[in-house]
């Protein structure tokens, strides 16, 4: 039932939303060189890697590290308004449709992140899709504590229910949890 939700919802999300997505490329591409779309590996289901799309909010030139080892200098002008509000998300959509992802399950992490993938497979985490959004997420917890971050995913492994993920999917929409990686 979830990846028929995540499927039906993200067609749905990409069909009303693709020209809210062209207008915040152009923006993007009008405020800082580089590309709207900023495509990276991340670690996936079973460990698989995958290219997770979001809309770039960082300066083309910033290193490929995790968001907490960035700075805030980094961080473009139409970044920040786009990292608070979450639409920096938007282009994942494409990553759920194509069932690479999910609305709701652990934050997709880089592979250098070699300690919270650790982390994430003794707990059985990676045998989960990827989410948007997700239970450590909306308690504030981001990837800079890998062993906190991997505790509360198995939470989620072990707790999670249909109802459940619309619980989180309205705290990051409606409440505004869930802000992401703290910039240096």
């Amino acid at each position: 039932m979830k990846r028929i939700f995540d499927f039906v919802a993200a067609a749905l999300g990409l069909a009303v939303l693709w020209p809210v997505l062209l207008i915040l490329v152009f923006i993007i591409k009008r405020g800082s060189e580089g590309p709207g779309i900023f495509s990276q590996v991340r670690v996936g289901r079973d460990c698989k890697p995958f290219r997770c799309h979001k809309l770039r909010s960082m300066r083309a030139d910033t290193p490929n590290v995790p968001s907490h080892h960035a700075t805030a200098g980094q961080i473009t002008p139409v970044g920040h308004f786009i990292r608070k509000t979450k639409l920096d998300e938007l282009p994942q959509l494409w990553n759920v449709l194509k069932g690479e992802m999910s609305f709701v399950g652990p934050r997709p992490c880089l592979p250098s992140q070699i300690e919270l993938v650790e982390e994430r497979r003794r707990r059985g985490v990676m045998t989960l899709r990827p989410g948007i959004t997700g239970l450590a997420q909306i308690n504030d917890i981001d990837m800079s504590d890998p062993i906190r971050l991997a505790d509360k995913d198995a939470e989620y492994l072990q707790t999670r229910t249909f109802f459940g993920d619309f619980a989180i999917i309205f705290r990051t929409v409606f409440r505004g949890e869930g802000s992401g990686d703290r910039i240096r």
